[in-house]
């Protein structure tokens, strides 16, 4: 799915190593879906009303999860 490609391209790029090291993984073809999803859940619960634009693809990554 083009959606969700191309927010896990912007959580690779985001310097957080939380999210960027399992979603660059995943893109890579070496990821796994189960340490992606908990990795994209915790920076929600961390970070996901923050103001920045990753708040809602943190939400709306969670929401494609079974695109995974």
């Amino acid at each position: 799915m083009e959606e969700l490609k191309v927010i896990l391209e912007k959580f690779s790029n985001s310097g957080w190593d939380l999210i960027a090291i399992p979603s660059k993984a995943y893109l890579d073809g070496n990821g796994n879906k189960e340490d992606l999803i908990k990795a994209v859940e915790q920076a929600d619960k961390e970070c996901g009303s923050c103001g920045c634009e990753l708040d809602l693809l943190y939400k709306r990554c969670i929401e494609l999860k079974e695109a995974l």
